[in-house]
């Protein structure tokens, strides 16, 4: 009967996780808020949508692998860029754009992870920080190819579905942005609380597998950047993307699920309004308010919100 009870208990905890909680329903009904209440931001609303993918995809890897990754917009430049190609000759497809940087961001994660799984701490944050930097250089170089500095030209994205144009209010890139990460996010929740999903929070190892999915969801996200706003640049490469990306999960709470979701809502808004505010000081104000929630929040706000709630629960 023991041994009974041993078993089960693990299958009894994953159908636990996937059960969907009211506040995760709120949440993704408020996602959809923005067409009603805030017409005029849509392409903002897109662009959160993004990054919000692009910090899931770091916290599959940060948050419930533990590896610590500073060039991780080489994966989502991979994706950008082979979207851009693949429209600027001759194939602007949106959803097939989306596969294909999928599979190549992938395989880069998968080549790359090979190297990444030898070291740990110190080594792997600088040695990732390097992999991005040659990514980046080395699209520089190839200004034949990707446009260089002035960034590649010709790129034009066909209607999705073959009936829904994207516009300069942002409607069709809102709601194809949104509805792929929720796609990815179902695919990610269904991972984490998966017996693969526990055995990274357990033992932090399968350092091949997890990069490799990571990768693929960042190219994903690239690729939506592409295809929403037609230009890419070494911009999508930069080590200011990935230092983004990371102040997004760090404000949200890595290994949440929700946390990257939640940051890049918080970034992503601030970042709008600051830089409106005193657009050459407005990083001033982001470093402030990361300090902020770095001190007062550990766990970054939803760790924070949990703490509150479980004390409310023990008084």
């Amino acid at each position: 009967m023991a041994l009974a009870e041993k078993t089960s208990t693990p299958v009894l905890y994953l159908r636990a996780q996937t059960r969907w909680r009211p506040v995760e329903i709120v949440f993704w009904i408020a996602a959809l808020s923005p067409y009603l209440l805030f017409p005029n931001y849509l392409s903002l609303a897109s662009q959160i949508a993004i990054a919000g993918m692009f910090a899931l995809s770091l916290d599959l890897i940060l948050g419930y692998a533990g590896i610590v990754s500073l060039g991780h917009a080489a994966f989502f430049g991979t994706g950008a860029y082979t979207a851009g190609l693949l429209s600027k000759h001759g194939w602007g497809e949106p959803l097939s754009g989306l596969v294909a940087a999928a599979a190549v961001a992938g395989l880069v994660g998968y080549a790359t992870s090979f190297v990444i799984c030898r070291f740990r701490h110190l080594a792997l944050i600088m040695l990732t920080l390097g992999f991005g930097l040659l990514l980046a250089e080395l699209a520089n170089s190839l200004g034949w190819l990707t446009g260089g500095m002035d960034g590649l030209q010709g790129i034009h994205t066909w209607k999705l579905l073959g009936h829904f144009r994207f516009d300069l209010y942002g409607k069709t890139a809102f709601g194809y942005a949104l509805a792929v990460l929720f796609v990815a996010f179902l695919f990610a929740r269904r991972l984490i609380h998966s017996p693969f999903g526990l055995s990274l929070r357990g033992i932090r190892e399968n350092f091949v597998r997890m990069p490799t999915i990571a990768a693929a969801i960042a190219g994903i996200a690239g690729a939506l950047l592409t295809e929403t706003t037609e230009t890419v640049s070494l911009d999508s490469l930069d080590l200011s993307r990935s230092a983004d990306v990371l102040v997004m999960l760090v404000l949200g709470g890595a290994g949440r699920l929700y946390g990257g979701l939640v940051g890049a809502v918080i970034y992503m808004v601030a970042r709008d309004q600051f830089s409106g505010i005193a657009p050459q000081y407005w990083y001033f104000w982001i470093g402030l308010l990361l300090v902020a929630v770095v001190v007062l929040l550990p766990n970054g706000i939803l760790g924070g919100l949990a703490k509150l709630a479980s004390r409310w629960s023990r008084a």
